[in-house]
């Protein structure tokens, strides 16, 4: 009986939106649903696959986040090119960008996940990535706060590579870029090592699968980091701490609207929230993994610290590996693959780190 409890919940609460909200919430929150299944099911992880490929030149986590960009970019372009109301994830380029995303690589190798990675984890019952979750929601919403400064800095606005050379040029484009990438990963891993995991490959092609649906109905790529963020102003402004109407971010008109709005409106929290229920449902429903290695003190310090960093970087950077790298580099934006090759070199000295402090 237990075991079926939280999809028993889950659809409850599916019922609950399409009779009280809206029927495309309803389906987004499935969207969701499926999100956390796949991730936590195949244990998709965008920062473990990183960290393989550095620390043990495993390159099938990888290959595996290559194909996903390569199946994703294959759909939402032409998508986007035939659909007006459809919205690409445009970022502006800009110093915030570099500066964040070299930042998130860091933490995210640290705090041992990334925005979904924290979220599925936390859904699957890991105890850092529990207690990382509500901190990474006040360091997104400070980053969104603290946003009008970081651009100050410098930005050239968002370029979209569809408007430069059309959808079939930025769709050649971004398929020579993900070739280039694996040949890469080639020079570096050497020969003799296994590029297909079927785990891997399951998780891309659902995930794939899923972000089309999700532009699809909701008519923008999937995100993360702006729900947790929207979480923590309200909480800020419920308790009477933080004036959002004053501020250049969240005073926006659409912010405010957000704000007084039910969270069950919004895109971004309805599929966090099936993401978390989706990862719950299979470590009900599946064997449970080797409990984690417990963490000293300095270590809970340490990475509850990188927590927070990775959210108030990933607001910088305009999101995380999935609304930044992923919906940036499927939907054509240059953002997305700058914030690749910023994050990337985070990334090493987060591995660094997290070797240096016993994680």
């Amino acid at each position: 009986m237990q075991r079926w409890f939280v999809p028993g919940l889950s659809l409850a609460f599916f019922l609950l939106l399409a009779a009280e909200v809206s029927i495309r919430q309803a389906f987004l929150f499935l969207i969701g649903l499926g999100l956390g299944a796949a991730l936590a099911g195949a244990r998709f992880g965008f920062t473990t696959g990183w960290r393989d490929l550095v620390e043990r030149r495993d390159p099938r986590g990888f290959a595996a986040q290559v194909l996903l960009l390569g199946l994703a970019t294959g759909v939402a372009l032409p998508l986007l090119a035939s659909f007006d109301e459809l919205q690409a994830a445009l970022g502006p380029v800009s110093l915030s960008l570099v500066l964040g995303a070299f930042v998130f690589g860091a933490s995210m190798q640290i705090a041992d996940g990334c925005g979904s990675g924290t979220l599925y984890k936390a859904g699957l019952g890991t105890p850092l990535n529990m207690a990382i979750l509500p901190l990474f929601a006040f360091g997104s919403f400070l980053g969104a706060t603290h946003l009008h400064h970081w651009l100050a800095l410098g930005e050239i606005g968002p370029v979209a590579l569809a408007e430069q050379f059309g959808t079939s040029g930025a769709l050649l484009l971004s398929f020579a870029l993900l070739i280039v990438l694996l040949a890469l990963a080639r020079l570096y891993v050497g020969a003799g090592k296994a590029w297909l995991g079927t785990r891997w490959l399951r998780g891309a092609a659902l995930l794939a699968a899923l972000g089309a649906l999700h532009l699809i109905l909701a008519g923008q790529p999937w995100g993360v980091v702006y729900g947790f963020g929207l979480w923590a102003a309200k909480l800020s402004q419920a308790a009477g701490g933080f004036d959002t109407a004053s501020n250049p971010f969240w005073g926006l008109e659409g912010q405010q609207i957000r704000l007084e709005q039910s969270l069950l409106l919004d895109i971004t929290s309805i599929t966090n929230i099936g993401i978390l229920a989706g990862a719950c449902a299979v470590a009900n429903l599946q064997a449970s993994d080797s409990p984690p290695k417990p963490l000293s003190p300095t270590q809970w310090m340490i990475g509850l610290t990188a927590g927070f960093v990775m959210g108030y970087s990933a607001r910088l950077a305009f999101g995380c590996n999935v609304g930044a790298m992923l919906s940036g580099i499927s939907t054509g934006s240059l953002h997305g693959w700058i914030w690749m090759l910023a994050a990337f070199p985070g990334t090493l000295l987060g591995i660094g780190l997290r070797r240096r402090f016993g994680f």
